[in-house]
């Protein structure tokens, strides 16, 4: 048996083994081992199973993550979301839906500070569902908003997904993180309007609110002054070359952990959001030996070079590549962790893809930005069941309606950015 159709079954039984409720990262561990002893030999697997945690875990470049997880759980526990949500509030004053409007952009400016879609939907639902239902919001609109609202965590920077995209592929981290910002921006941009016009259309979804002046209005921006600041330092210093990713997340963790302090959280808070990050951290850094261990695998099937062959002998344009990729995130994205798919797809089709003829970074936002709406499609829909875990009594199916539109103002942003790449690629020095 040749060694691209040994690869082609074992990933086969990779996603039997997923399917089967096996951890992630056991299975493409497992089948990594697996494949690279039949291919090879055995005794090399097992040594590959010695090195390979201890290249992860002792790998400089991959150091940015639990800071970042540490800063968006410190920001948490200061109650910086609760005084952003009022902030952004305040901005909207009397607009019908101007809750929902404050939530979205809540979540936005969390995320710079965050970098995690689920740490984001949870962080800001404590705050502003309560809120929404209190002022007479549809569950729909409520629920479909914070949702929604939480995917703008995995692409404004600084991101967890974008991170790991550039070290998998050896990107630029800085390049990634800009790229990623105007298609964040964007998107943020285009689920206010989809808030907009919802409540327009179908007015009883939402209730006016109650009109501020402008002097209320500009204190108010000072809820938003630590966010900006922090995503300043981290964003302005990557770029500008001053500080390296994992210098960069470093003091952010250490500005937000003063922030924090002065906020009032004391050491049992502090505890907390340490184990909070280890837990998380390892789940992610597990996720991560697991495509370790399963890129020897590929390496030696040579299953990603096998692909992008017979893909180019089929005579596609490139764009029809393109679209079966995409099509298959969706189709991943649906029942599978984002970051696992990240982790799972990307050293597979990342050879297709650059054989068609696109820029790496450039599709490292589009793929990022499909993982996205995987992260609020049935029926895994993670944000969709943190959301559920708060608001008991409401329906999945009602949550879910109150993503649709949100789903589709995220294929909007994906149109746009494939047709305009510039969208992704205009702030980088090329």
């Amino acid at each position: 048996m040749s060694a691209p159709l040994l690869g082609l079954l074992c990933m086969a039984a990779m996603l039997v083994f997923i399917a089967l409720r096996c951890p992630i990262s056991l299975a493409m561990a497992a089948t990594g081992l697996l494949g690279f002893g039949l291919i090879v030999a055995f005794e090399p697997a097992v040594a590959i199973l010695e090195a390979g945690p201890f290249e992860v875990l002792s790998n400089y470049s991959y150091s940015p993550i639990p800071m970042f997880i540490l800063m968006g759980i410190l920001a948490s526990k200061a109650n910086m979301s609760s005084e952003l949500f009022n902030a952004a509030r305040t901005l909207f004053g009397g607009w019908r839906g101007g809750m929902a409007l404050a939530a979205v952009v809540s979540c936005g400016v969390f995320s710079a500070i965050s970098g995690s879609s689920v740490a984001t939907a949870a962080s800001m639902s404590k705050v502003a569902l309560p809120e929404m239902r209190k002022h007479g919001y549809a569950d729909s609109l409520a629920t479909g908003t914070l949702a929604a609202g939480g995917t703008l965590g995995i692409m404004i920077p600084p991101s967890i997904a974008l991170l790991l995209y550039a070290l998998i592929t050896e990107q630029s981290v800085g390049e990634m993180f800009m790229a990623g910002l105007i298609p964040g921006l964007v998107g943020l941009l285009l689920y206010c309007v989809t808030i907009a016009l919802l409540v327009y259309f179908y007015p009883h979804l939402a209730q006016p609110g109650t009109p501020t002046s402008w002097g209320e209005k500009l204190r108010g921006l000072r809820g938003v002054m630590p966010f900006m600041g922090v995503f300043a330092l981290i964003i302005g210093g990557i770029y500008s070359g001053i500080f390296t990713p994992t210098e960069a997340a470093a003091v952010g963790a250490f500005i937000t952990f003063w922030i924090a302090l002065f906020r009032g959280v004391r050491l049992p808070g502090f505890m907390e959001a340490l184990e909070e990050t280890l837990s998380l951290s390892a789940m992610i850094f597990f996720m991560i030996i697991g495509a370790e261990i399963f890129g020897y695998f590929l390496s030696v099937s040579r299953v990603s070079f096998f692909l992008a062959e017979w893909v180019g002998g089929l005579g596609l344009p490139p764009y029809a590549v393109l679209f079966m990729v995409l099509g298959l995130f969706v189709i991943l994205g649906c029942v599978m962790d984002s970051l696992a798919m990240l982790l799972l797809t990307i050293p597979v089709v990342l050879p297709v893809i650059l054989d068609a003829g696109f820029d790496p970074v450039w599709f490292g936002i589009v793929a990022v930005i499909t993982v996205e709406v995987g992260l609020i499609t049935p029926p895994v829909g993670i944000n969709v069941f943190v959301i559920k875990s708060m608001l008991p009594d409401v329906p999945v199916g009602r949550i879910f309606r109150g993503v649709f539109p949100f789903v589709l103002s995220d294929i909007v942003r994906l149109a746009l950015l494939v047709m305009f790449p510039v969208l992704a690629l205009g702030m980088l020095s090329r």
